[in-house]
């Protein structure tokens, strides 16, 4: 994940000194992103993404959720202020023609159309186009619900992204589920523990039941639904795991309170429980997402 990790906190964009960002966004878009896909999945398929759906995807990152809705027959916008090197990812994958896709071509479906496909680099508001209809459907699929500061940040882009959809349009939010039902859980608490308290946004916090419902009351969105998906994390092995985590940007605060060494050494020893007699690693873990709908 997250991964998984821009709109509300450091992910990417304020990455710890002498962080490789190309090596970063790889590590999201190869190792970490894929966990989120049974949440994309179930999100899509309750809300029937298809034909004539207009998606807006916040905080779109390397684009993997707009290349399933694309493959589902939607026109996809992403938009994301985070990190060029993301955003190149995204281009690869859903504007054929333009760049070699890392993505084999049966590994998702259909390849989204060049016309049917925009990638923004920018605010909410740089993905307005007025020769084309409202969005009818707004996603917001990085997680809440682990830095303090988040859910706040992700009220004020929606504030920017809702004038943007139709009236009546879905927008959907997501979060980390109860701490008890996210083994990952155990090992963000190192984030806590080494980052320094005196450091307001950015620091790991466990993630909240109402995270989501507060969010879109703010915001002015009325609730019309949600759910809960498991998004186990699996990994080959526990390097692979180490770099996962630590492309979602959790752990930037703690590398900035101590050093990466410090960081590397206390993750690869919290991920030894998670460790199975083949050398992966698996972590049960379940994430929330709402649905709300623009007024």
């Amino acid at each position: 994940m997250t991964p998984t990790l821009v709109r509300q906190h450091s992910s990417h964009a304020r990455a710890t000194p002498h962080v490789d960002l190309r090596a970063r966004a790889r590590d999201w878009s190869e190792i970490q992103e894929r966990m989120l896909v049974p949440l994309y999945e179930a999100v899509h398929e309750r809300l029937d993404v298809g034909g004539g759906t207009r998606v807006l995807g916040l905080g779109c990152g390397s684009g993997l959720a707009l290349l399933m809705a694309a493959s589902r027959g939607a026109a996809v916008t992403g938009v994301d202020s985070r990190s060029p090197q993301l955003l190149a990812l995204a281009r690869q994958r859903l504007l054929p023609g333009t760049f070699e896709s890392p993505e084999p071509p049966e590994a998702w479906g259909t390849r989204a159309r060049g016309d049917a496909a925009r990638i923004v680099e920018g605010s909410p508001e740089d993905a307005a186009d007025p020769s084309t209809p409202a969005f009818t459907l707004v996603t917001a699929f990085e997680p809440i619900g682990c830095l303090a500061g988040d859910s706040e940040g992700l009220g004020e882009l929606l504030a920017r992204a809702t004038p943007l959809a139709a009236r009546g349009a879905a927008v959907v939010l997501a979060g980390w589920g109860p701490p008890e039902r996210c083994a990952t859980t155990s090992v963000l608490r190192v984030a806590s523990k080494l980052a320094d308290p005196l450091r307001g946004a950015g620091s790991w916090r466990p993630a909240l039941r109402d995270d989501l419902e507060e969010v879109a009351q703010r915001t002015g969105l009325r609730p019309d639904g949600s759910g809960r998906v498991a998004c186990p994390f699996g990994y080959a092995d526990v390097g692979s795991a180490v770099r996962g985590l630590l492309s979602t940007g959790l752990f930037d605060a703690a590398v900035a309170a101590t050093d990466q060494e410090q960081v590397d050494k206390e993750l690869t020893e919290a991920l030894h429980p998670h460790r199975r007699p083949d050398g992966t690693v698996w972590m049960p873990n379940v994430f929330r997402y709402l649905i709300a709908r623009v007024p």
